[in-house]
């Protein structure tokens, strides 16, 4: 008999980190580690709380990426895992939306990117999906995306905003090894 092992939360990198930029490797090998991996993923997620977590944010080098941007308490959840996700088709439309990141606590800005996206991924069960996103599912979906290709949110911004939220990520981080 198989056990079911519950979802633990897993701890989230901070920018700066290393990690956070490097490019992950592909999903070559769907297993039950990685299954409990995106399980943990989605715990980790909704206690955060946020809408969306890319594996190298939990310091795991793969492509693998969740999302659930449900915001309503009365609407039902609708978590999404994608493994190898990737942009197939963007819109030329653009629109903007005021980002967050759980590796960048607390920080903000204004991000351009592609108002509609199609997305072609792996589900848990191994199976190719493909999906159009709109709005803010579109938003997120391309922001956890970058994160597998080492990008930050922060990197669309110019350089001194960046060099200042990086800054006040250094002190936060600093604050929290000496508590």
């Amino acid at each position: 008999m198989l056990a079911y092992i519950s979802p633990m939360k897993r701890n989230i990198l901070l920018h700066p980190d290393p990690r956070l930029k490097k490019t992950a490797d592909p999903v070559t090998d769907l297993t039950d580690d990685l299954r409990r991996l995106a399980d943990d993923m989605l715990q980790t997620m909704y206690e955060a709380p946020g809408i969306g977590l890319a594996a190298p944010q939990v310091g795991i080098l793969q492509r693998l990426i969740v999302l659930d941007c449900v915001k309503g308490e009365s609407e039902k959840p609708r978590p999404l895992v994608m493994f190898n996700p990737e942009v197939i088709a963007s819109s030329d439309e653009t629109s903007v939306y005021e980002e967050g990141c759980l590796s960048i606590p607390d920080q903000f800005a204004d991000v351009t990117r592609p108002a509609e996206v199609d997305v072609r991924w792996i589900d848990r069960d191994g199976r190719e999906q493909t999906e159009h996103f709109t709005g803010l599912w579109a938003t997120c979906a391309q922001h956890e995306i970058d994160h597998l290709d080492g990008k930050l949110f922060i990197d669309y911004l110019k350089p001194l905003k960046r060099q200042m939220i990086t800054r006040k990520m250094v002190k936060l981080k600093r604050e929290l090894a000496r508590s």
